[in-house]
């Protein structure tokens, strides 16, 4: 991107993305646990482009006093999505009644690969569609003329971690750290949580999920409205402080109100990814696509802090325990909506 620019980053990413989806398809016909991970490597690479090269480019267009509420009603379509995939996708997907480990056993050889496969076959056409779709917005994109905002710096020779010497955009990698770890950690072990704590079924349990993504989905498109009358850093700070409360409820209630309070968090947690983002790179000039690099490095938390969550509850015997985990995440956020984000140097490079 420093050398080419952001729309080639995003072209870059949504091309990824659309040959991972295509993937599936001989994924799906070799059967093989090792190409569908493949597959997902190629889309989660283009995701990452993407969104990398996605979000300082909103930000940049238009308005720095209304970036954070720019970037938030973008991402207000990935919370639709999140409530509309899982439910669309789940009805082409998801067979009614699958057949377990004792019937697949029961089954001769080539009756047992004939069921394997048309289960697996499955995913082609939705994939096949998605890839369709990211190829026409591809398209589209290359022949919209948008501009594409380049940086005046030497050569692009500087480091990425260079960026780090901005504090708040080193507050901001931190903080979406433990963001992404929170999020992670609340919607991956929802349905779980339901039937420990709230002792429903599994079945009801999804119902219950499927109200989280549209809380979700509804806290993005509310925070976007009320920053209009609320500064971003503010805002964050009072939906952290909600999620912090519904975080404490959740470890020392019981029932379904402890249900209640996860899905309350989903809807508080919403504006975070973005509104972190968006005050990290804000007015680091020829440092944002670095910056932006690096806070979509810190996703990682997604990936090692969940494990800590039920590492907790296992030794406690309780997973409401284990909630302990998103509550400091919050925590995090929360220092950095009322300290971390403040910042006083100013970009020397100037964007064109």
């Amino acid at each position: 991107m420093k050398r080419y620019g952001y729309k080639t980053g995003i072209l870059i990413g949504l091309s990824l993305f659309a040959a991972g989806c295509f993937l599936f398809v001989p994924a799906a016909n070799t059967m093989q646990y090792a190409f569908f991970l493949g597959a997902l490597f190629i889309v989660a690479c283009g995701l990452t482009i993407l969104e990398t090269a996605a979000n300082p480019y909103a930000t940049l267009l238009g308005s720095p006093e209304t970036s954070t509420q720019r970037l938030n009603f973008a991402q207000s379509f990935n919370g639709l999505a999140a409530f509309l995939a899982p439910v669309i996708g789940g009805k082409i997907i998801l067979a009614d009644s699958p057949l377990d480990d004792t019937a697949l056993k029961a089954m001769s050889e080539q009756a047992r690969n004939t069921y394997l496969l048309s289960e697996t076959s499955t995913v082609k056409l939705p994939y096949i569609i998605l890839g369709l779709v990211i190829l026409i917005v591809a398209i589209i994109f290359f022949f919209t003329k948008l501009p594409d905002i380049t940086d005046k710096e030497e050569g692009g020779k500087r480091s990425v971690f260079a960026a780090l010497k901005h504090k708040h955009l080193s507050w901001a990698v931190v903080a979406q750290f433990f963001y992404v770890g929170a999020q992670v950690c609340v919607t991956s072990f929802l349905v779980l949580f339901a039937t420990k704590a709230a002792g429903i079924s599994e079945k009801d349990a999804s119902w219950y999920s499927g109200a989280a993504g549209l809380a979700f989905m509804m806290g993005r498109f509310a925070g976007t409205a009320i920053m209009k009358y609320v500064q971003p850093p503010k805002l964050l700070a009072i939906y952290a402080v909600a999620c912090i409360v519904l975080s404490l409820v959740t470890i020392l209630g019981s029932g379904i109100i402890t249900l209640y309070a996860v899905i309350g968090i989903a809807f508080f947690m919403s504006i975070m990814f973005p509104t972190i983002f968006a005050l990290g790179v804000k007015d680091i000039g020829a440092d944002t696509k670095s910056g932006s690099s690096l806070i979509i490095m810190s996703i990682v938390g997604g990936a090692i802090l969940p494990p800590l969550l039920g590492y907790i509850s296992d030794k406690t015997g309780s997973i409401q325990y284990g909630y302990v985990v998103p509550l400091i995440c919050f925590a995090v956020v929360l220092l950095f909506a009322w300290k971390g984000h403040q910042h006083t140097e100013t970009a020397t490079e100037v964007l064109h």
